[in-house]
């Protein structure tokens, strides 16, 4: 099983370097390699919240997801938006843009003196509004899981109080509102405060909206299963021929249509999620190389590559069910991971940092599920808890 899910990741990895080998040689193969590692450690929460998320979607929507939901992970966010950035930032067109990054300026004073920006420096003056989108979409994400009421909580000393302030209607958008407004005042860099505003409102704003179609329409399918359900057991068994006669293989059904909005709209609140999960890794990436090729190469393909073989990994294994707190662990690395994006704003942060942190608390997570798991086997207890 671990080499089926991982081999396609092992080949593409290889194939990844070879090519990186054959643009730029041991230099470009070496950075590609890097930056598939620092993918890879940064990503660990970002594969369990998938998998979280991925095992309540229909086996269509799950294919959707891993096939062109990785493409656009792989093309979009490394490759592409990188390029969006500098195409809106510096009033180039696409091709122009695309040129700016595979043909860097030369590092003279004369260059830069003629206020000429290289690819590199347009996309970290970019990061104040990236910074600010991301931090408060997931910002939004962790307040909503946190002050959500739950069967099993980790941390219970903090959690549970949480659980209680959480009954007061909105509170996780006045709290994060609250957020943002110090610190676009207190940490964003005067010439950035709107735009620190702007680009956080439209983070929650995002979150809110895609959010809440996919939790209408999940309601809409549990309505619709229940109706169904207490239909058929009413229904007497010429009723039921006559049903499945008339329109049981003529099409989809009103059930199976509902069910593909909420599919779709999982799919594309993962997306979101993946995105604003990348923000960090694309802007760390500039540390190490501006060539978009090779963080194309490291990023997107060895690294959400390895990040789809895991989160598949995690929901074949059914690894969320049997350590349990794995996603309150990932939920508060995404906590942790939103208040350093809003930080950064102001004051660099290296990413090992961040690393660091979510892989900290992903194996916390992890070591109180063994706990948990030993001492209820212990007493001979089944886990009876549903996460």
């Amino acid at each position: 099983m671990v080499v089926r899910i991982f081999g396609l990741s092992v080949v593409v990895t290889i194939v990844s370097l070879i090519i990186a080998f054959l643009y730029g040689g041991i230099e470009a193969l070496i950075l590609t390699a890097i930056l598939g590692v620092f993918e890879i450690s940064l990503s660990f929460d970002n594969a369990v919240i998938n998998a979280t998320i991925l095992r309540r979607m229909s086996e269509f929507w799950q294919k959707i997801f891993l096939t062109i939901g990785i493409l656009i992970a792989v093309f979009g966010m490394r490759l592409v938006f990188p390029l969006v950035i500098v195409w809106l930032a510096s009033g180039l067109n696409p091709v122009e843009a695309l040129d700016l990054a595979l043909n860097p300026p030369p590092n003279d004073a004369a260059y830069f003196a003629n206020g000429d920006p290289s690819y590199e420096t347009i996309i970290t003056d970019a990061h104040p509004q990236i910074a600010a989108f991301g931090g408060m979409f997931l910002l939004m994400l962790f307040l909503g899981f946190v002050f959500e009421q739950k069967e099993l909580t980790w941390l219970t000393w903090i959690e549970r109080p949480l659980e209680k302030i959480g009954k007061l209607e909105m509170l996780e958008v006045v709290i994060a509102i609250t957020l943002l407004v110090l610190t676009a005042t207190y940490i964003a860099p005067a010439d950035e405060r709107s735009t620190v505003m702007i680009a956080g409102a439209l983070g929650m704003i995002t979150y809110i909206l895609v959010n809440g179609l996919g939790e209408y329409f999940n309601v809409e399918v549990e309505e619709e299963e229940e109706e169904h359900d207490k239909a058929a057991e009413s229904e007497s068994p010429a009723e039921k021929a006559a049903v499945e006669g008339s329109n049981g293989r003529t099409g989809p059904s009103d059930l199976a249509k509902a069910t593909g909005k909420a599919g779709f709209f999982l799919f594309l609140y993962l997306e979101v999620l993946d995105a604003s999960f990348s923000f960090d890794g694309v802007i760390g990436a500039f540390a190490i190389t501006a060539d978009p090729i090779i963080i194309a190469l490291g990023l997107g393909l060895i690294g959400a590559m390895f990040v789809r073989s895991l989160t598949v990994y995690l929901v074949r294994k059914g690894t969320l069910s049997e350590y349990v707190y794995l996603e309150h662990g990932a939920h508060w690395a995404i906590g942790a991971l939103a208040f350093i994006l809003l930080y950064s704003i102001g004051t660099h942060v290296p990413e090992i940092i961040t690393g660091l942190i979510g892989v900290a608390l992903i194996i916390a997570a992890l070591v109180s599920s063994i706990i948990r798991r030993n001492r209820l086997a212990a007493r001979g207890e089944e886990e009876k808890v549903e996460v």
